[in-house]
């Protein structure tokens, strides 16, 4: 798996905005309809999207770490 970092787009987005953001893409891309080009930019997105509440993910993971003085 490829790391992809979050987009311009989306590095000003709390976990719950991005996660609310893919979640409605995922659906336009499950609902069909869409165009190959229109599909890619979906898939894009939902990937921009899913890097941007990974970040918060992980960093939610080292705050824990670090409150329990354990290491990674």
């Amino acid at each position: 798996m490829s790391e992809q970092k979050p987009d311009a787009g989306t590095a000003g987005l709390s976990y719950e905005e991005a996660r609310e953001r893919l979640i409605a893409v995922v659906g336009r891309l499950e609902a069909g309809g869409a165009s190959l080009e229109e599909s890619l930019a979906l898939w894009e997105r939902g990937e921009a999207l899913a890097a941007r509440c990974e970040e918060w993910l992980e960093g939610a993971r080292k705050r824990l770490a670090a409150a329990r003085d354990q290491p990674l």
